[in-house]
């Protein structure tokens, strides 16, 4: 057994994050000890045990991922950390499934980084579950923006468990590539992944499609059908849009998540089975809830873990990513050149509102591959709608940007003598801020800290301070 040290290791290329950390934890009465290298740490793990390590990805040398792989063999019990900027979702989940414990995305709040050590250090004297390797995942998932690293994470920590999923967001931003993904890196993924859409099938069929039917169980069943759920038995069972499916049959799916039986329609004999539920909706179930359209029991059932996906206008840097990928798509499929959008007109097209989102983004890719003759497209080749929106965005800049309208109120204030110092300024618009989004939320502070891009530690500091 390696003699005890610091129980903290910090390793990571740049100094000024070695410094921050070191400088908080030791504030916290929390040892550390700081490598500039993972070649350096690797040396030293040799003769010392630290309990945590939090480690950088990209590195000189070698790199996180590989010195992650590297302490995990020689011991367990040792905690890691994983930061970075951005990763994609094939090195997030990678990470997890690696043996790291948590993520902690740069750049970071100071407060959160050492909560986040103090918790898993809370946790480093419990060895972890051992974790089967599993096949890198299938599903292309693009997005450098903090609300994609977030689902990102959230897939990657997933990847050990096979507890029920909602996915939450607007049409077309992409529930059901989650959806996929979470199959695809699940302990289940050698298993069937069956999917319905409860809004494409008519009600009078809905239940038999999911629970199958006897012959002779209605007008028109002329033979047994296997139903979804008994296809999907030791797998996952995709429901999307459940919002839409009818009270009646809210009631059925209660009873098989709670107990895991159920009969055919028709049928006398009981069926068993054993399926992991993922399900999306576009709509807000606690409103559903409200309005008595969704029973309470089966949302708090399906709601075990939620994933929200941000609509493209809350992610504008992702738009020339998925841009550039649909179009080098498209041509392959095609079997056409690649287009190439113009610096101007992909300022256009970042700054469109999508209302349609990852799809309606897709569908654009296709129609200038195929309609604009030349390889690059200009703005002149756009879609009207894309040109009259930044027009008018353009001639209205005052009325429409929020940016500016806030502006203008703090002038104000300045001009009336409302604020008396820099901090009154930053704990009015906070104040505001946090309580328009709690009123937003309900009065959840666990939504209102994730919307405004906070820990729950953070965002309870913040509601006592002020």
């Amino acid at each position: 057994m390696r003699p005890a040290t610091e129980p903290v290791w910090i390793v990571d290329d740049d100094e000024s994050i070695r410094w921050v950390l070191a400088q908080a934890l030791n504030k916290e009465k929390i040892s550390s000890k700081s490598f500039c290298s993972a070649d350096s740490a690797l040396e030293s793990f040799q003769k010392e045990h630290p309990r945590i390590v939090v480690t950088d990805i990209r590195m000189k040398g070698m790199n996180g991922l590989d010195f992650l792989d590297e302490i995990t063999k020689q011991s367990s019990s040792v905690a890691v950390i994983v930061m970075t900027a951005f990763s994609d979702l094939d090195t997030t989940v990678d990470s997890f499934q690696r043996g790291a414990r948590e993520h902690l995305p740069k750049p970071f709040d100071i407060d959160d980084a050492v909560n986040l050590i103090r918790q898993v250090m809370s946790e480093s004297d419990v060895e972890s579950d051992s974790v089967d390797s599993m096949a890198p995942t299938q599903t292309t998932m693009i997005g450098e923006s903090p609300p994609m690293q977030e689902v990102f994470r959230a897939i990657g920590r997933l990847s050990k468990s096979d507890i029920n999923v909602l996915i939450t967001g607007e049409s077309g931003t992409g529930k059901e590539l989650v959806a996929c993904a979470l199959y695809e890196n699940s302990i289940r993924r050698t298993q069937p992944l069956v999917a319905i859409n409860a809004a494409a099938i008519p009600v009078d069929l809905l239940e038999s499609e999911l629970f199958g039917h006897e012959r002779g169980a209605f007008t028109g069943a002329n033979q047994r059908r296997i139903g979804r759920f008994e296809q999907a038995h030791q797998g996952t069972l995709f429901l999307d849009e459940i919002g839409d499916m009818p009270h009646d049959l809210q009631s059925r799916l209660l009873r098989v998540m709670s107990e895991g039986k159920f009969y055919r329609v028709g049928g006398v004999n009981q069926i068993s089975v054993n399926v992991r539920i993922i399900a999306a909706t576009n709509q807000n179930l606690e409103e559903l809830v409200k309005e008595k359209r969704f029973r309470t029991d089966l949302f708090h059932r399906l709601n075990v873990v939620r994933i929200a996906l941000a609509p493209l206008r809350d992610r504008s840097g992702d738009i020339p990513l998925l841009i550039r990928h649909f179009l080098r798509r498209s041509a392959k499929e095609l079997n056409t050149e690649e287009k190439v959008i113009a610096n101007p007109a992909m300022e256009y097209l970042t700054s469109f509102h999508w209302p349609g989102n990852i799809r309606e983004i897709e569908n654009f890719c296709r129609s200038v591959t195929v309609m604009t003759p030349a390889k690059m497209v200009t703005v002149q080749d756009l879609p009207p709608e894309i040109r009259s929106y930044r027009a008018a965005a353009g001639n209205d800049r005052n009325a429409s940007n929020w940016e500016s309208r806030l502006q203008k109120i703090i002038e104000e204030m300045l001009t009336d003598h409302q604020i008396q110092k820099n901090a009154d300024l930053r704990n009015q618009i906070e104040r505001t801020m946090i309580k328009t989004v709690l009123n937003f939320t309900g009065w959840s502070k666990q939504d209102t800290a994730k919307i405004l891009g906070w820990s729950r530690n953070t965002m309870t500091r913040k509601v006592k301070n002020l």
